[in-house]
């Protein structure tokens, strides 16, 4: 998959707006002037590796996760295959069958 700016900038915005915080406050929370987010959410500017990292720990995610375009919550699924992977085969396939009927 190519990820583009754009891609970049909705996933920014995206799990901004899920943590409920302005652009304003999460660019103060990570060290930079308090338009900086919205620098980049309207493309104007790229972060650099460093800034990208403090973007990343901010939302307590890993960089593969920011990029898990699929998951609207990277934070929690994380979370939970951790969890999973404590259950049993057992409690697994039990697991997986739920989640198959809710499907």
């Amino acid at each position: 998959m190519i990820i583009t700016d754009e891609m970049f900038r909705e996933r920014i915005t995206s799990l901004r707006l899920k943590k409920n915080v302005s652009a304003r406050e999460m660019s103060l929370a990570i060290g930079q002037c308090q338009s900086y987010i919205n620098v980049l959410e309207n493309g104007k500017g790229f972060p650099s590796m460093d800034a990208f990292f403090n973007i990343c720990d901010y939302f307590e995610i890993t960089p593969k996760e920011f990029f898990d375009f699929d998951s609207s919550d990277p934070k929690r699924l994380s979370g939970l295959i951790e969890d999973i992977k404590q259950l049993s085969d057992e409690q697994i396939e039990l697991l997986s069958a739920f989640v198959k009927q809710m499907k």
